[in-house]
């Protein structure tokens, strides 16, 4: 217990500077791949923290690096992102973001702020833990082709790579204090769909003579919806959604072509390919059966994310040994996406929920929304959570032979 007390009280001696830190990351939000001012302050706090890093991966990430007694028996690495998302806030906080349009409405924050304060930590905890933690700050997770992905293309970890990389997101319908985990798959790949039906535009009082791009993009977008309730397997989850339909006609108008935008998720890669496949030849067989035409254009986003079974019963273990019990639950799948995918593709990893609802509040605004919110009690639970998790790794499980 004297190492857990010893996390409570740097917790509790660093929760304002992380306080801080979250709130001036919230009034000065960044859009995707374009994180230049919030690199320069994690590098600025880094270097008053004495804490080694490396800067300018996929632009704008970060890896810092803290050492423990015996560096190389055991590397994990711990992750936060740090972009925001262009969307107009309407919270009235204090600290409200100062850049207009932009957003931190996903709670990116708080995970910055979170591996900051946890580096912060892990660094006077150093004398405790043999071994060596890698603290991934990355760009871009909310814009394809995602920061994950081009920070590893980069060779993020160089010739110290870790054994397991575990990253945390908030979760506005778990109340603050509390965590989630989730063994196996847990969120879903996402592709971005596009596609333009080409006719032929005229009066809408004369369709005869006229190839009418609605009508055809009608009857395509019915037809994608049996793809998957007649095509797809059925224990495997699969969403296809429209949520964009554009044709510049008016009442009397029939446009020459419509464009359509939309989004398929699922979590077999075999079946991923061969639904786009599918949706291709759907598009253009039913637009070429009625006199027109289809492109069709599947832009291929993040793979699913699957949990390390090991990796999350030794993480959920630990954060109920530091919680305890009844502060830990179980997640359901989700079919949103996570760039943190490419990560646990190629490393053993957990990505679990924080808990960020107001107790007070039994109608949180949710992610992605001009009022979200979070309860900044969350942040004690966030450092000492993860931290603990970390020293945990460290401590219980052995390096895998070569």
């Amino acid at each position: 217990m004297e190492l857990q007390n010893k996390v409570h009280d740097l917790v509790d001696k660093y929760i304002n500077e992380v306080t801080s830190i979250r709130r001036h990351l919230h009034e000065n939000p960044e859009l995707s791949f374009q994180e230049y001012e919030t690199s320069k302050f994690i590098q600025q706090k880094l270097k008053e923290y004495n804490i080694p890093f490396k800067s300018g991966i996929a632009k704008t990430g970060i890896l810092a690096t803290i050492e423990g007694k015996n560096p190389a028996k055991k590397i994990i690495a711990l992750r936060g992102d740090m972009d925001a998302l262009p969307i107009k806030e309407n919270t009235n906080l204090e600290f409200q973001s100062k850049n207009e349009g932009i957003m931190h409405a996903c709670g990116h924050d708080v995970h910055t702020s979170s591996v900051l304060g946890v580096a912060l930590i892990l660094k006077e905890l150093a004398p405790e833990f043999e071994g060596t933690v890698h603290i991934i700050f990355q760009p871009g997770e909310e814009k394809l082709p995602g920061g994950a992905k081009l920070m590893l293309e980069e060779n993020l970890f160089e010739n110290k790579e870790p054994e397991v990389i575990i990253g945390q997101h908030v979760q506005p319908n778990i109340e603050a204090g509390k965590v989630g985990f989730r063994s196996g798959m847990y969120m879903a790949s996402a592709d971005e769909i596009y596609i333009t039906v080409k006719g032929k535009g005229g009066h809408a009082a004369m369709p005869h003579q006229l190839v009418d791009p609605i009508v055809i993009t009608s009857h395509i977008i019915v037809a994608l919806q049996q793809l998957v309730s007649r095509n797809s397997d059925v224990t495997i989850p699969t969403v296809l959604s429209f949520g964009k339909i554009q044709g510049d006609g008016a009442t009397n108008v029939i446009p020459s072509e419509v464009k359509v935008e939309g989004t398929f998720r699922t979590m077999n890669e075999t079946w991923r390919d061969d639904a786009h496949k599918k949706i291709k030849k759907i598009t253009e067989s039913i637009a070429e059966g009625m006199g027109g035409s289809c492109d069709c254009n599947i832009m291929k986003g993040y793979p699913f994310l699957v949990n390390d079974k090991k990796t999350t019963d030794l993480a959920s273990s630990l954060a109920k040994e530091f919680l305890g019990h009844e502060n830990v639950i179980e997640l359901d799948l989700r079919m949103t996406a996570e760039d943190f995918a490419y990560f646990s593709q190629k490393y053993p990893t957990t990505f679990y929920r924080l808990g960020v609802q107001d107790n007070n509040n039994s109608n949180p605004s949710p992610l992605h929304s001009s009022t979200f919110m979070v309860d900044e009690n969350a942040l004690k639970t966030s450092l000492g959570t993860m931290t603990w998790i970390a020293l945990g790794f460290l401590r219980l499980s052995k390096k895998q032979p070569a």
